[in-house]
């Protein structure tokens, strides 16, 4: 063969990048929708919309498998671990589930199986798809023990303290339970309970939620539990992953029945049908009674009735082979769209709404619909004065698709404004964002944010400081900054709503407490852009004190062990704001700790990176950072060709299988204790 065969031509090199490009491009776009998604739980597109973005990149990957490049996000399910939480392994993997839209490929689902069989009369078990937050709950002899959220699919975050929240979970009512069981359900806000709250944040003149699904993901991450308890969340459960006995159960009709009888709240009726045709009237069925249910449902689940031949089937590295969702036609109304109006979120972000003349769809009227952001306004060329087409998707969440026929005459592309309606501060767009913010550093909702982070868990710890307190005191204009919250007198918050002496009292007690938490505390409360635990953790394990965290350069705050550029110049801009200046000093006179002895100096572990994965023996996760921390030594979450050890306990995930790879040593439990001693 000669050399000019054996090469790609330049039309096929430019093809080959081509291609390279734009997958790339759609990797990126699913990624920022994920974390939206699974992190934030602020989608700014629809399912279907998501849905379509990740269809056209496993297209094109399956297509050209050589421009592949790096793992693709069409290849595992998306990640809802965030800071501040535990992170445990499932002890079976907990996957998501492929989703079609169209009775024909429902059809080429079951016609696979059918001829894997060579029976049509499959049966199958047809779930209503509960939009809510997936959860896996561990039973040991029948009592919970512990509760997860999917995470990654092979470790999620620990929410066991929020999930006890709902009532009849604790204990299952049986004599002879399983030795232990993973039972996965959807913890759910109910729509009932999604419009009562929503009425309080109007009457409050608060922003309001976009929906009960990204409400309930936000309400089981909270870090204070009576938060959570006052939501009210519910949930239900239909499946299991790992089981001991592993026989305990041969169908999936049969678990739904033993959830029940066990006292769990589990699915009603659930039809169990032979054959699609059978499956399709289920399906178009459960399509027509969906309103009736308490939650939202955006589709149907079918499972193949037999965990036997579920087993055989078996599951790619995101979804079981066994089952699929089918999506419903989300339904669509026309209208007018009378005018767009800013809705000012808690974190500054400005969300675009469309103000339309009411509209019936689902079987309530909708005047009122997301336009997600500038972006989507830009694309859509939506104007005031269209004919728009509304969608309400998973029966709540309204938006707008698109621009019905030409737009009238006069009418104006949308210009979004320079200052911010509650405040009239100055609008900005980052770059990289879609979305705008108020860059007022007063702006109401941004106080209520920074507050609240402020007291959170992972940072002051402040208890008695919930989301109800906060927004009372910002609207009767008794805090304006963090340092406000240590002005605060006996006076100032026996008129709140639900106060009286002794409440107050612990209040005043709590934040006089708070004074004296570790400095990192307060570096991670202090809100600097992208400055986290751990980076708290490692910048005043570096300076000690405030003041010299303060006052260092950029060039000094780079060559910290775990701070590179980017956050340097974060730190670096807080510090120089002549407002924060303002509250640095506010803070050290209300004798806050801003200082703390360099007592890590000869630690044993003193500049080692640990990582830490699976279940330990004796110590929690948060026992063991506080050690290995102690000991002069950082934990990272992630494992890098800096590692220095990976701290190995039971069932670990895929940390581990990454630092094998890179050659990363591991420790037990028993040998750091040792290293330690």
């Amino acid at each position: 063969m000669s050399t000019s065969q054996e090469k790609p031509s330049q039309s096929e090199q430019l093809d080959f990048f081509a291609i390279q490009e734009k997958i790339t491009t759609l990797r990126e776009q699913v990624g920022h929708h994920d974390a939206l998604y699974y992190k934030n739980a602020e989608p700014e597109i629809t399912d279907r919309e998501y849905d379509r973005l990740k269809k056209a990149l496993e297209t094109l990957e399956s297509a050209h498998p050589d421009a592949a490049g790096y793992t693709s996000p069409t290849q595992h399910v998306g990640d809802d671990r965030i800071d501040g939480f535990i992170t445990r392994p499932h002890r079976q993997a907990m996957l998501s589930l492929d989703n079609t839209y169209s009775r024909e490929e429902l059809e080429s689902f079951h016609d696979r199986l059918a001829k894997r069989w060579d029976t049509g009369a499959i049966e199958y078990v047809i779930e209503p798809k509960i939009d809510g937050v997936a959860v896996s709950l561990t039973y040991e002899s029948g009592v919970l023990t512990r509760a997860l959220t999917r995470g990654n699919g092979i470790e999620g975050d620990d929410i066991t303290t929020n999930i006890k929240t709902i009532p009849g979970l604790e204990k299952l009512s049986t004599k002879n339970p399983p030795a232990l069981i993973e039972v996965r359900g959807e913890a759910y806000l109910s729509t009932e309970a999604f419009h009562k709250i929503n009425e309080a944040q109007e009457a409050q003149n608060l922003p309001l939620y976009a929906n009960p699904r990204n409400l309930a993901a936000g309400t089981l991450k909270r870090l204070d539990p009576k938060e959570v308890a006052e939501r009210k969340l519910e949930i239900v459960l239909y499946g299991i992953g790992f089981c001991e006995p592993a026989s305990f159960f041969s169908t999936q009709a049969e678990i739904h029945k033993t959830l029940k009888s066990w006292g769990l709240p589990s699915q009603k009726n659930i039809p169990l049908e032979a054959g699609f045709d059978n499956t399709w009237k289920a399906i178009e069925e459960l399509d027509h009674k969906r309103s009736t249910f308490p939650y939202g449902t955006d589709g149907a689940v079918v499972k193949v009735n037999d965990l036997a031949r579920q087993h055989e089937l078996g599951q790619t590295a995101k979804a079981p082979r066994w089952a699929i969702a089918y999506k419903f036609e989300a339904e669509k109304a026309e209208t007018l769209l009378k005018d767009i109006t800013l809705q000012v979120g808690r974190t500054g972000v400005i969300t675009p709404v469309a103000e339309l003349e009411p509209v019936q769809l689902s079987g309530t009227t909708v005047s009122r619909a997301t336009l997600h952001n500038s972006d989507q306004i830009e694309r859509k060329d939506i104007r005031v004065g269209d004919t728009v087409l509304v969608e309400k998707a998973g029966e709540i969440i309204p938006a707008v698709i698109e621009v019905i026929g030409e737009h009238p005459t006069n009418t104006k592309t949308f210009v979004f404004p320079q200052t911010c309606p509650a405040c009239n501060g100055p609008i900005i767009k980052l770059e990289g964002e879609a979305a705008h913010r108020c860059n007022n550093t007063n702006c109401p909702p941004q106080v209520r944010r920074r507050i609240l982070h402020f007291a959170s868990r992972p940072a002051m710890d402040i208890e008695n400081l919930g989301v109800a307190v906060v927004d009372q005191l910002v609207t009767l204009d008794k805090i304006h900054t963090i340092a406000d919250l240590y002005d605060l007198t006996l006076e100032d918050l026996l008129p709140l709503e639900k106060f009286a002496q002794k409440s107050a009292e612990n209040l005043l007690l709590a934040l006089d407490k708070s004074k004296s938490q570790p400095l990192w505390r307060l570096v991670h409360g202090l809100g600097i852009a992208n400055v986290g635990t751990q980076t708290a953790k490692d910048l005043t394990q570096h300076f000690h004190s405030l003041k010299a965290l303060s006052e260092a350069d950029e060039d000094t705050l780079s060559h910290v062990d775990g701070i590179g550029p980017t956050i340097a110049a974060c730190v670096r801009a807080f510090f120089e704001n002549p407002d924060n200046q303002t509250l640095i000093k506010r803070l050290t006179d209300a004798e806050l700790k801003v200082e703390e002895a360099e007592n890590q100096a000869n630690g044993p572990l003193l500049g080692k990176t640990l990582v830490l994965t699976g279940t330990l023996p004796s110590l929690t996760r948060d026992e063991a950072k506080e050690k290995i921390e102690q000991a002069g030594g950082r934990v990272s979450s992630s494992v890098s060709a800096k590692t220095s050890y990976v701290l190995l306990g039971e069932s670990p995930g895929s940390k581990w299988t990454k630092a094998q790879k890179l050659g990363v040593p591991s420790l037990t439990e028993a040998e750091l204790l040792e290293l330690l001693s």
